[in-house]
């Protein structure tokens, strides 16, 4: 396969250097202040509440989820095959577009490139990548970000700061250790620059984007990330890109929104999260369909749909927005399984999207039966009773000036009673829906 020129070490500093000295002084973010597009970048991204995942590289192909190079222990000289058979004849962007328009999503985040370094955008710092490695020879992001647009989608960068496959990621950090084969030295400065290049030629090559949704810090803490650098160039490219990190840390400055992996903010059941802090910043819950964020063609412990939609009823209730995971097929068609949740979950949200989407979180904390979501402009609270198995229900803390209270489906009236316990409302099981019987109530 013909190989095109690629970018040298000598010339990627020169670049970087002209790059961050049009920047002023590159460690910047600690005083970072949004600029207006940004601010209203992230208004828009509290009020989506909805997006898909997207977890596909060249890892696919062994059908073994995203970490199979890591937990096979590939080394590269075999993991640098993959490429060489990954031709998703079977891609279509538009058909991608067109399921997360219809399943009432608002933005994709798709992995750029993964922890085995693989690119899957046409890379002029290296020839890692899906253009100039695959028989496939296309970019792939750049056709979805056509769809995305033609649909009105944001498209956001997943970009993995850990590399199993660079050799200047170095020294390494608790994954991707000896058995790739890359020698034992390198210069960690140089794959920084490496990263921040191929940062650069994503929000460049692409037009506007969502925003970079970063990932891997959590391999080696102690190593000089220089982040500030990296949100600065960032800023700098595209000043309404907004940055995340999932690093399960409380926010550093610079980053424009909070993401919890697998938890409802501020939870750690998956053991990830290292802070119950909870900022002021959008926030976002991310989660698989199935348990696997690659495509894994073992892995049938497919959730139900009823189980998804009170996950993002829960999410809305913490003002969060739910990022649902689905793992491409190496053929470049979504699971099946996937498409007919998507769908379903699609069909809910027309008819209660109202409760959901431009919400934050209610003034009724979550409970064992539901949650809250309230919308500041018009005014109206939802009530979501996920699990609540009594008639009536007492609400201690609900103290706003009520002008109306009715079942979300049929807009009949609630009857309820303000007393010094609280707010109690009737829900006769004739009202009740399975997934979310949702209340809903107009404040004075």
């Amino acid at each position: 396969m013909m190989r095109r020129f690629k970018l040298s070490p000598d010339l990627i500093g020169l670049t970087l250097c002209l790059i961050f000295c049009s920047i002023g002084i590159v460690h910047s973010q600690p005083g970072y202040t949004p600029t207006q597009e940004n601010l209203e970048n992230r208004e828009w991204f509290s009020n989506a509440k909805f997006g898909l995942f997207l977890h596909w590289g060249v890892y696919s192909e062994l059908s073994d989820g995203e970490w199979v190079m890591n937990q096979q222990e590939i080394p590269i000289n075999a993991y640098e095959r993959l490429p060489t058979f990954f031709n998703p004849t079977q891609f279509n962007a538009e058909e991608w577009a067109q399921a997360v328009k219809k399943a009432g999503m608002k933005y994709i985040t798709i992995t750029s490139k993964h922890h085995d370094g693989f690119a899957m955008f046409d890379s002029d710092v290296s020839d890692y990548d899906i253009v100039d490695r695959t028989p496939y020879d296309r970019d792939v992001m750049k056709e979805l970000k056509a769809a995305c647009d033609r649909n009105g989608i944001k498209l956001f960068f997943y970009y993995s700061q850990l590399d199993w496959h660079h050799p200047d990621y170095y020294p390494r950090g608790r994954t991707g250790g000896g058995y790739t084969g890359r020698p034992e030295a390198g210069d960690w400065d140089s794959y920084i620059n490496y990263m921040n290049t191929q940062l650069t030629e994503l929000l460049t090559n692409y037009g506007p984007i969502g925003g970079i949704w970063f990932d891997g810090m959590w391999d080696q803490w102690d190593a000089n990330w220089r982040i500030d650098e990296t949100y600065s160039l960032i800023h700098k490219l595209q000043p309404g890109a907004l940055i995340g990190s999932n690093h399960h840390k409380a926010p550093f400055p610079g980053e424009d929104f909070q993401m919890f992996e697998r938890d409802l903010p501020g939870e750690n059941t998956m053991g990830f999260n290292q802070t119950s802090s909870i900022s002021d910043l959008p926030l976002e819950m991310c989660e698989t369909m199935n348990g696997s964020w690659g495509y894994n063609i073992r892995d049938r412990r497919f959730k139900s749909t009823h189980e998804l939609i009170q996950s993002m009823v829960k999410s809305a209730g913490y003002g969060a927005n739910f990022l649902l995971n689905s793992g491409p097929m190496p053929n470049g068609k979504l699971q099946p399984e996937n498409v007919d949740t998507l769908m379903v979950i699609g069909k809910w949200l027309e008819k209660y999207g109202d409760a959901i989407y431009n919400t934050r979180k209610g003034p009724v904390s979550a409970k064992k039966w539901g949650t809250s979501t309230q919308n500041l402009k018009t005014k109206k609270v939802y009530l979501h009773i996920l699990d609540f198995q009594e008639e009536v229900l007492l609400i201690p803390e609900f103290v706003a000036n009520l002008q109306s209270m009715v079942f979300f489906d049929d807009k009949s009236k609630v009857n309820f009673e303000k007393t010094s316990y609280g707010l109690v409302l009737q829900i006769p099981r004739s009202k009740r829906i399975p997934i979310d019987t949702i209340i809903e109530i107009q404040l004075k």
